[in-house]
């Protein structure tokens, strides 16, 4: 009887262990791609300056302050890949970065500044739109969620966008470090729930903390997975 019981439980460890592999693996080659040099190709401010649809592009969105260039830097091991500003809204630019030559990181301009002129927020609506419709080579956008505050109506207008343009999209909630476990837990329930409920939405969701490392290397190899 008990010997049936550990030949169980090693066929159970044996596909576990497949999985782990797989997954040390896919961190691995995440580790190995954004060790490669990252390089600033172009920032765009008009739809006409997109440069030539060449890699596979990764996007990154997010409201002002959520902490993206930190996590473009973290991704990327460099602290000034992405500039960190205090002013919400600086960036209005669509900044594109060259990773190794196998990736294409495209930094959003930041949404939800309540401050920004109508004319500015019209502007920002007509690039980004334009930009996520007409893309052929952008395999996925990174939505990222403040976890202090959870979902907010401008990330869902942001979801909508990416589901009406069919851009498969992934949520990662940032600056995890500053909620306690319980906290975190309840906000990542509560956003789980809600990406259930949208079609172009990646099941997965990515809890990040760009000062603590957390989740960085899962979502390396998330991205790398798509290169």
């Amino acid at each position: 009887m008990g010997h049936h019981e550990e030949g169980g439980g090693e066929l159970l460890n044996g596909t576990a262990n497949s999985d782990d592999e797989e997954q040390a693996g896919l961190i691995e080659a995440g580790r190995l791609l954004f060790a490669r040099e990252c390089t600033f190709m172009l920032g765009i401010a008009a739809l006409d300056q997109l440069p030539p649809a060449g890699m596979v592009e990764v996007a990154f969105a997010g409201r002002s302050n959520v902490g993206k260039s930190s996590l473009i830097n973290a991704l990327t091991g460099r602290n000034s890949l992405a500039r960190t500003s205090n002013t919400p809204g600086r960036t209005q630019e669509i900044n594109f970065f060259d990773l190794g030559g196998r990736l294409v990181l495209v930094d959003m301009p930041g949404y939800g500044f309540a401050q920004a002129p109508k004319g500015l927020v019209e502007k920002w609506t007509r690039l980004v739109n334009g930009y996520l419709k007409g893309r052929s080579v952008l395999r996925r956008a990174v939505v990222l969620v403040d976890s202090r505050h959870g979902l907010k109506d401008s990330d869902r207008d942001m979801m909508k966008m990416l589901d009406k343009a069919a851009v498969v999209y992934q949520v990662v909630l940032t600056k995890a470090d500053k909620l306690k476990p319980a906290e975190l837990e309840a906000v990542e329930a509560r956003t789980l729930a809600e990406i259930k409920t949208h079609v172009a939405a990646h099941p997965h969701l990515i809890v990040t903390s760009s000062e603590k490392g957390t989740g960085i290397p899962e979502l390396r190899a998330e991205l790398t997975s798509l290169a």
